[in-house]
């Protein structure tokens, strides 16, 4: 990691969780975390406790994020979104874009997950972009034909859109399944994505936070921090407990 880029830490506590769980998990965190105020730290709880979550971590320096974000911008007959004004409106400050089980369970494909991405944006939310392949894809040699796809369908000729955003590299075989990539295979797929960027901008990809996502624990995280293209992570199970975040917390702080 380069001194000019920030380290995050966001958790993603996906369908877990209630009202009391959520107050009570985001007040342990902000109790922890009072001694990595020099590192990003994010919690990405279900819709109904983002505002829970909020205040809960109000007057820290830890942000709230969504797990999605609706396509569409402003209001309208979209039964069941959720836009990206609304989630501004009850504390966020983060959206994930194009998590894996968006992509494959509720078929957001390339050219959805680019439209919210450009939503999140113009509500003044900063998107953390996920990008991944799936264990066939690597199997089969493909993993920087997905990543560039995917990259691409947000990035185009343009980097400027990646400016003030995250992106988040979840390979998609080492999420949920216990599995985890070597740091070497993290960090080869992170310098892929960056160098890709940096062809249309250097300074965007010098500066661009990039985190890992897949079964980062507390035993692995300094690892996995300590490659030069990892920023940081994106985690999964293990930001529903305390304890656990925080060390990764502390893993990213150095």
């Amino acid at each position: 990691m380069t001194e000019s880029r920030k380290r995050i830490v966001a958790g993603n506590w996906k369908m877990h969780g209630d009202m009391d769980f959520s107050s009570e998990l985001a007040g342990a965190v902000a109790a922890g975390a009072s001694d990595y105020e020099h590192i990003g730290v994010a919690l990405c709880p279900p819709f109904p406790y983002l505002a829970a979550a909020a205040e809960a971590v109000e007057g820290t320096h830890i942000h709230v994020g969504a797990q999605d974000v609706a396509a569409q911008s402003g209001t309208g007959a979209y039964t069941g979104e959720v836009s990206g004004q609304m989630l501004r409106d009850v504390g966020c400050w983060y959206a994930l874009v194009g998590h894996s089980e968006r992509r494959s369970l509720f078929g957001d494909t390339n050219a959805v997950v680019a439209a919210k991405y450009q939503a999140a944006r113009e509500a003044g939310l900063v998107p953390i972009l996920c990008l991944g392949e799936t264990l066939d894809e690597r199997d089969g040699g493909q993993m920087e034909s997905v990543l560039a796809a995917q990259l691409d369908a947000v990035m185009g000729d343009d980097a400027d859109v990646l400016s003030d955003a995250v992106i988040a590299y979840e390979p998609v075989w080492a999420i949920g399944t216990g599995r985890t990539a070597t740091p070497e295979q993290a960090q080869a797929a992170h310098a892929f994505i960056r160098g890709r960027i940096a062809t249309k901008s250097d300074t965007i990809a010098r500066h661009l936070p990039m985190l890992y996502g897949g079964s980062v624990k507390p035993a692995n995280a300094a690892e996995l921090f300590a490659q030069p293209d990892v920023d940081g992570g994106l985690i999964g199970g293990a930001s529903l407990n305390a304890e656990d975040f925080l060390a990764i917390c502390a893993a990213a702080a150095g």
